[in-house]
């Protein structure tokens, strides 16, 4: 069983929704983004959602463009990254996902890309910018090398759509709870547990709700209905309010970590 499957697997056992924590790798810098990887997971995190820097992350919003920005700054290169990858799984057995862009896949070739994510110790890539129709050699790679994929479902996606992304992904499906950019929201988006449903009426896999969730009560909505729960802005949030004081980030993130996570739980 892989790391991915047997964190959803674990999660399932106790009776909550697997919790998966995005930060930007190299924010604000490469010792404080380790540290902060590192933090996540010991507090509560079941899967390190690692974003690449990219000089154009079109999905993202302003909080996680200048996460990338810093990132970026600081000497992040996709190389970094996986360093990055490797000192995260030094200490921990926490899968990680790299959530990234394919301009940066393409441009190193895609085999190598794979080859050194798997090498580094990472779990699962999500290519947000590639659709099925033109993944084959990703796929290829990817299982080749034993990296999951990860495939994304949009509130837009049409039902005749949804078994060709289902038979591209072999770790989880993520649900894009909302139409837009990622970033902090007030609200749930509404119709999340019928876009789950609707999901697993084509695959088997854990389908993990994310973009907008950023409170423990919002949590806790996703995990009544999805096998796991994505944050990434909330966090990323932490990170830019301790640029003032890098050592405290941590600590703060740990804090985070664990109120949302407690969300998570199953009444």
């Amino acid at each position: 069983m892989s790391r991915i499957k047997d964190a959803f697997a674990r999660a399932r056992a106790e009776n909550r929704a697997a919790f998966v924590a995005y930060l930007c790798a190299g924010d604000p810098d490469f010792d404080t983004s380790v540290s902060a990887c590192r933090a996540v997971v010991a507090a509560g995190a079941d899967i390190l959602e690692l974003g690449v820097p990219f000089s154009d992350p079109l999905a993202d919003g302003p909080t996680n463009q200048l996460a990338a920005q810093r990132a970026l700054e600081s000497g992040t290169t996709p190389a970094r990254v996986f360093e990055l990858a490797r000192s995260v799984r030094e200490s921990s057995e926490a899968p990680i996902v790299l959530y990234t862009y394919y301009n940066l896949v393409f441009s190193r070739g895609v085999e190598s890309f794979v080859r050194a994510a798997r090498t580094a110790g990472v779990d699962g890539m999500l290519v947000l910018d590639l659709p099925p129709e033109e993944a084959q050699e990703v796929a290829a790679a990817s299982g080749a090398h034993g990296l999951d994929t990860v495939c994304i479902v949009a509130p837009t996606t049409p039902d005749s759509r949804l078994p060709r992304i289902a038979a591209a992904a072999t770790g989880f499906i993520y649900y894009v709870s909302r139409e837009g950019v990622t970033g902090v929201r007030d609200q749930m988006a509404a119709g999340v547990p019928e876009a789950v449903a609707r999901i697993r009426l084509h695959s088997a896999l854990p389908v993990a709700v994310g973009f907008g969730i950023s409170t423990r009560a919002q949590v806790a909505q996703a995990a009544a209905c999805a096998d796991g729960v994505v944050v990434g802005s909330a966090l990323v949030n932490v990170v830019r309010d301790g640029l003032g004081e890098r050592a405290g980030i941590a600590a703060a993130l740990s804090r985070k970590v664990a109120d949302l996570a407690a969300g998570t739980a199953r009444r």
